[in-house]
């Protein structure tokens, strides 16, 4: 029994990477930016524990990276169903560079976050006249990543127009 495949039959390999890619990326920035900050809220809760759940703030925010990927993920994979509409190469490859975008971005944001979050509960531990100016420097990385969503979105809505049906 021949099933009846419309498309390109290797466009979906690009499409699941690119899901795939955004997840993952975005999960590594994520564990990145979670480990790296969540070290230096130890070790400055040695010394004041009281500040402990004020300095929780860059943790959280690493965490929300992977969400970014995770919705994009399911952008993407929900769009490819190559039995009920032609898939082509060039859905592939958009969808493709719309997760390799989010995913790409989460990470290098939950690095940034993951940096700024160590050194930056440390001195809010030292001097805390810093803590908002902590925080402005770990809204504006994650907004690296938010760029990214955004992006990957666009990209993976223009799944579907390569050719008129």
């Amino acid at each position: 029994m021949a099933s009846r495949f419309s498309g390109d039959e290797t466009a979906p390999f690009f499409g699941f990477l690119g899901a795939a890619a955004a997840l993952v990326f975005s999960c590594m920035g994520a564990a990145y930016g979670t480990a790296k900050s969540g070290v230096g809220v130890a070790s400055m809760g040695v010394m004041r524990p009281e500040l402990v759940m004020k300095s929780i703030v860059p943790v959280v925010m690493a965490g929300v990276l992977g969400i970014y990927g995770l919705i994009i993920a399911v952008i993407i994979s929900t769009g490819i169903n190559p039995k009920a509409k032609s898939y082509y190469l060039f859905d592939g490859y958009a969808h493709l560079s719309s997760g390799l975008a989010c995913g790409l971005a989460g990470l290098s944001a939950g690095m940034a976050i993951g940096i700024v979050g160590d050194a930056g509960v440390r001195a809010n531990a030292q001097q805390p006249k810093l803590f908002v100016g902590m925080i402005l420097i770990l809204i504006f990385a994650e907004a690296l990543a938010l760029y990214g969503l955004i992006v990957g979105i666009i990209l993976s809505s223009r799944a579907g127009q390569s050719r008129a049906e």
